[in-house]
């Protein structure tokens, strides 16, 4: 059965202590888990599993609630309104082409009749 305290919290060092001997001593999920007196061999899991893929820093971060969705940074006030000056520049461009291939067709039109 489960041991260890409920809903206790960890320190990132303490986490570390517990990847580092189960890794050291070849221990299962198990036995660290009563070793250390953790209430879960999942929450073991879950401490290895932060521990391979971000290192001891890894415990670090804050874990806990919803991830939260990635927001795009502001940009500099310069630098959008180079991208808006841009934007219209390019905008114009695409309309001039657009008006200088309806008068090429045009054109082209007229010559087929003259033949």
């Amino acid at each position: 059965m489960s041991t260890g305290i409920p809903n206790k919290r960890y320190t990132a060092e303490f986490k570390k202590c517990v990847i580092e001997t189960m890794r050291a001593e070849n221990l299962s999920y198990n036995e660290t888990a009563r070793r250390f007196d953790v209430n879960s061999h999942h929450r073991i899991q879950d401490w290895e599993r932060i521990y391979l893929t971000d290192g001891p820093e890894g415990f670090q971060i804050e874990r806990r609630g919803r991830a939260s969705k990635e927001r795009t940074p502001k940009l500099n006030k310069q630098v959008e309104e180079d991208l808006i000056a841009e934007n219209q520049r390019l905008r114009a461009e695409v309309d001039y082409l657009k008006n200088l291939n309806a008068l090429v067709l045009k054109r082209v039109q007229q010559e087929k009749k003259r033949k």
